[in-house]
């Protein structure tokens, strides 16, 4: 078994890393807000909705303000935001975030609800407080977090399809490596948690083997699975991939089986990338303690926000492994963006996602160039605060 560094370089498994030693990365704490002398203590959270976008605003009693973008599962996730999650924090210290974090988990027996449902929305609330943290402090999420080490971040594109031919797929990503300068590329193997059957016929192995032929040795190739297969059947298009020299293998058994996971692991020589449909920090141990990938994957609202994707970073680089984090779509992609500039142990590539870049949200406003993208570097989240007032002035309650 290999593990993939940065530099996409290969070495063994580090096997000297003990339980405790993770079980100590994934309860250290991470937030510094120690310069902010005088209680943050939090007067009001609304969810807003203007031109498609949901707004989870946070008001503090002396005035400060942070405000983040939820994803558009907040249209049938509201309820549960409202209800459980939102009233816990009214009155509370902003800068407890990371212990308000845990107590919102059994506030009202919430973790009886544990799972993506809760996790976005707690993300979406974590966001809208560091953003207002960051703007007091004058500081980007990344130094409130850790310590920015990089802006600038490396990008590879995917289509996401499944219903194209390997002929139409490699068309689809020619043209998005052509306007983005992208040097790495990811495409869609299987069908889906289709228990083995591929999304058209034979389409997975052609495309595995046309997209080296195509696009040459320079090019990184990812392929993902989505749970497709059982693991002999991973294997098999594992193999395929180890002919091609891949860069990494994503999800190629379902998220929830995580030993057949490992048993696909053991086998294969090609890194194995896992866990964005994951939401326990203790299973996301077990992946990492049992070697079941060499590439974490975590997602920034899936998995309940930055702090607790900063603590998976951190039992990942005790055993060597970069983290990749998976992007929910919208907003998720800046907040990748700010997960990368201060994650030590950052993946090679983030995955380029369309759209967001057009808002005018950030400052400066986000642009490809060379196959690389930068991090927003203003307070908070960086957004633009002329773009997002004027859309909250036209905002209505959710």
């Amino acid at each position: 078994m290999s593990y993939l560094h940065l530099d996409g370089s290969l070495t063994k498994a580090r096997s000297h890393v003990s339980t405790e030693e993770l079980e100590e990365a994934a309860n250290s704490a991470v937030l510094k807000v120690d310069d902010l002398r005088s209680p943050v203590i939090i007067e009001s959270m609304e969810l807003l909705f203007n031109n498609g976008l949901y707004f989870l605003r946070s008001r503090s009693r002396d005035g400060s303000e942070g405000v983040a973008v939820a994803s558009e599962r907040a249209v049938y996730l509201h309820p549960l935001l409202k209800q459980l999650i939102l009233p816990y924090f009214i009155g509370k210290d902003a800068r407890d975030l990371e212990q308000l974090l845990e107590g919102v988990y059994v506030h009202q027996s919430n973790y009886k609800l544990s799972g993506l449902a809760l996790w976005c929305c707690i993300s979406w609330v974590e966001a809208s407080l560091l953003d207002m943290l960051g703007r007091i402090s004058g500081k980007p999420i990344g130094a409130l977090l850790g310590e920015v080490v990089r802006n600038e971040i490396p990008i590879y594109v995917a289509s996401g399809n499944r219903g194209t031919t390997p002929e139409e797929e490699i068309e689809v990503l020619q043209g998005r490596m052509e306007e983005t300068g992208a040097k790495a590329v990811k495409f869609k193997v299987g069908g889906r948690m289709s228990k083995n059957a591929d999304s058209i016929k034979g389409r997975s192995e052609s495309l595995i083997y046309m997209t080296r032929k195509v696009f040459g040795d320079r090019i990184a190739i990812h392929a993902d699975g989505n749970g497709s297969y059982d693991p002999a059947a991973a294997i098999k298009y594992g193999k395929m991939l180890e002919e091609i020299d891949a860069f990494f293998y994503e999800e190629p058994c379902p998220f929830e089986h995580l030993e057949d996971t490992k048993e696909v692991a053991d086998t294969l020589d090609i890194p194995m990338a896992f866990g964005e449909q994951e939401t326990s920090i203790r299973r996301f141990r077990w992946i990492i303690d049992n070697d079941a990938a060499q590439v974490v994957q975590p997602d920034l609202q899936y998995n309940g926000g930055f702090i607790r994707n900063t603590r998976i970073a951190r039992m990942a680089a005790l055993k060597g492994i970069p983290v990749t984090p998976h992007i929910s779509g919208g907003f998720g992609y800046v907040y990748v963006l700010h997960y990368a500039s201060y994650i030590p142990n950052i993946g090679k590539f983030q995955e380029d996602k369309s759209g967001i870049k057009q808002t005018g949200f950030l400052f400066p406003d986000m642009e490809v160039r060379d196959g690389i993208i930068k991090a927003p570097t203003g307070p908070g989240l960086g957004m633009d605060d002329s773009t997002v007032n004027a859309l909250l002035r036209r905002a209505y309650l959710f």
